[in-house]
This record gives structure tokens, sequence and C-alpha cells, in this order.
């Protein structure tokens, strides 16, 4: 089983804000360059990110169950990349600061050898800083 990945990031908005930003299908479709989003957020729920395949065709780039769900604090749920049978778990949970949220994304529950790892080790630091900058000011930068 491989390390759990942690990630904490400050953004200057209330948590209300950063779970719609986490959470809803116009940010989504910013920071994930036009991905389509779909999200049921209550517990046996479902989340989708919806791309372009290899074939250029519709595909599921990740898919999603919803273990645990308390807005705006605390969204858990299970990962699938693409159409892996491999899973994992990510838990956001959300803390008012002073005049900032503080947000920790703890991905975990690996499968020994998920290529999704490596992926989300590189992606997840990308992914916040793009949807902090979007809260902060408005506007974002292309991923690589």
């Amino acid at each position: 089983m491989s390390n759990p990945l942690q990630f904490v990031f400050y953004f200057a908005v209330k948590p209300e804000r950063l779970w719609e930003g986490l959470f809803s299908p116009e940010s989504n479709r910013i920071i994930f360059m036009g991905a389509d989003f779909e999200a049921d957020l209550k517990p046996g729920g479902s989340m989708k990110w919806i791309g372009p395949g290899p074939d250029g065709k519709p595909a599921i780039l990740v898919k999603s169950e919803i273990l645990q769900s308390e807005p705006p604090k605390l969204l858990q749920y299970t990962f699938q990349l693409g159409q892996s049978p491999l899973k994992s778990r990510v838990t956001a949970e959300l803390e008012p600061e002073t005049e900032a949220t503080k947000l920790t994304i703890r991905h975990d529950q690996w499968d020994e050898g998920d290529p999704a790892y490596a992926f989300c080790s590189d992606g997840w630091p990308r992914i916040l800083s793009r949807l902090k900058t979007l809260l902060e000011t408005g506007k974002t930068f292309k991923p690589h």
C-alpha cells in the first residue's frame, strides 16, 4: 500500500465559497479545462468528471462514490481513475480561520501499483493551485 497523499492549502474565502468552488460544475469546468462534472453529494451518491477520451468521444475520467458529506465542512469519497478497477479514498476537510479557510486533502487507501497515485501526486497541487487562484482572483492559469 502506498503512503497517503496529504495537501494543505489556505484560501482567502469563506468555507461555503470554497465548498462551492470544489464541488460545483462551473468551477470544475474551469479548473479541469472544460470537463463536465456531475455530483450527488449525499452518502451513497456519485461524482463523475467527464471529458474527451482517447478516441475524442466523451468518457468518464474519474468516478467516485460519496462516503460521507457534511457541507461545508467535510466530503469523503472513493476515487477511481477512468476505467481502472482500483479505488482509493479522498477526504476533503474545510476549517474556517480568521480570514481564510484551511483545506486539507487526504488521499489514502491506495491499492499497490495503482497508476492513479503518480497522477494524483502531481495533479492535486496543480488543481488546488488553480482553484485557489480562481476563487481569489476570478481567473486561473492553464495547466502545463
